[in-house]
């Protein structure tokens, strides 16, 4: 099961708040801020999913989530590479490397990073 972008990026706030009541969520957004009642429904939707749950105190709910931010974008990641790179993590990376204007700085890291994990096979 996947997030919508807005769901992302309620959860976003989440996951950095580690837990939030609903006023805590509506302050973490900027200007123009969302109308309570649609990260309502936003945060139903999402509990609905199994992404976050609550624990209440009297009547408020206090929010945390269920599933690290890491395990969802590794999930994420490696579901566009099984969709979109045939299931080729070296198609995906030429592209990633090839397409996103990497300075040299920012590719000499990803290769010390790709060098470390060989040394670790």
């Amino acid at each position: 099961m996947q997030l919508s972008k807005t769901e992302e990026d309620l959860m976003n706030y989440l996951w950095k708040l580690e837990k939030a009541f609903m006023k805590d969520l509506l302050e973490a957004y900027p200007e123009p801020k969302p109308a309570t009642t649609t990260v309502a429904t936003l945060l139903k939707r999402m509990t609905d999913k199994g992404f976050i749950a609550y624990n209440l105190f009297g009547k408020s709910r206090e929010y945390y989530p269920l599933v690290k931010k890491k395990d969802y974008f590794s999930k994420h990641v490696n579901g566009l590479i099984k969709n979109f790179f045939n299931d080729s993590a070296s198609q995906f990376a030429s592209f990633f490397t090839k397409e996103t204007n990497l300075t040299k700085e920012e590719l000499e890291h990803l290769k010390a990073l790709i060098d470390s994990e060989i040394k670790k096979k």
